[in-house]
């Protein structure tokens, strides 16, 4: 090679460098191949012994694992991993994350080994504009998400990955956020968001956490919520701070509640919304749950 062609050769190394990235980054992601609009999903998720108890609401759980077009992924945001900023998880192999206490060992031996996505998690940062969105290898799967996905998909068999709240941002932002990543639904992605619609610890009728039995003002509140959920009325349940009494103590701490409109500003028109699960338990808290699909 002459120094003339040699010299060029140099200059478009950057330009075969970009295009390798480029290359690498739809290999990457093609191999979630194009799929029919994957449904939307509100889980409430409830007490971690959800995980391993036997009751109705874990029946809807299979059930639902059943009738879903399997997925290529899940992305799950849960009342759980709250950070400053916005985070998803990014390695090959997230622990299961026993987050919390009190509970029997049976519960803490529970592991629920399905794979990461460290291609999902870059897709995820790189279509979200509205902010900078870090690539976490610290958390892995809370309770939130894996003591209801191991009874949608048992086999842990489906790479999972979760997206964090940010604490910082009002509910106006979430709404917003989750937005941006309505195009991983035509990719085979199943989003889910955890949480319960009403959940004040603080007031729980503990001699009643295993009955149905609700507080009038947790009524009102999901009834409330039902009636917007199911007429489109987003803007409410966005303004919850300015819907009441009721609203004020079903949701004293927002990190349960916001998984709901990251599931509701996914919907798109013509598609239809079932609720299921919608009991509730212990006086302040609320199972009710959702799906968002194609008509």
């Amino acid at each position: 090679m002459d120094r003339k062609r040699f010299i060029k050769s140099l200059a478009l190394l950057p330009l075969i460098s970009r295009s390798m990235n480029l290359k690498d980054l739809n290999k990457m992601t093609s191999t979630m191949s194009n799929t029919g609009k994957m449904p939307v999903l509100f889980l409430g998720h409830g007490s971690p012994m959800n995980a391993i108890e036997e009751n109705e609401f874990v029946t809807e759980f299979r059930k639902l694992g059943k009738e879903l077009a399997r997925p290529n992924a899940i992305l799950c945001i849960s009342a759980h991993w709250e950070t400053k900023g916005t985070f998803v998880t990014a390695m090959q192999n997230p622990p299961t994350i026993h987050d919390f206490g009190g509970f029997p060992q049976a519960l803490f031996d529970v592991q629920y080994p399905a794979k990461g996505s460290p291609e999902l998690a870059q897709e995820t940062k790189s279509i979200i504009t509205k902010t900078e969105v870090g690539l976490d290898d610290k958390w892995g799967l809370d309770h939130g998400a894996w003591s209801v996905i191991k009874h949608l998909y048992p086999n842990a068999d489906i790479p999972v990955i979760q997206m964090s709240i940010d604490y910082s941002q009002p509910a106006k932002y979430h709404y917003e956020l989750a937005k941006e990543i309505s195009s991983l639904r035509q990719k085979g992605v199943l989003i889910i968001g955890s949480g319960n619609i009403v959940h004040n610890l603080r007031m729980v009728a503990w001699k009643k956490l295993n009955e149905q039995y609700a507080y009038d003002w947790a009524i009102e509140a999901n009834e409330k919520m039902k009636s917007h959920i199911l007429s489109g009325d987003h803007q409410k349940l966005i303004d919850f701070k300015s819907q009441g009494k009721a609203f004020d103590l079903a949701i004293p701490t927002p990190e349960h509640y916001l998984p709901l409109l990251y599931t509701l500003a996914l919907k798109e028109e013509n598609e239809k919304i079932t609720l299921f699960n919608d009991k509730a338990v212990g006086g302040s808290l609320s199972m009710t749950s959702l799906k968002i699909e194609s008509e």
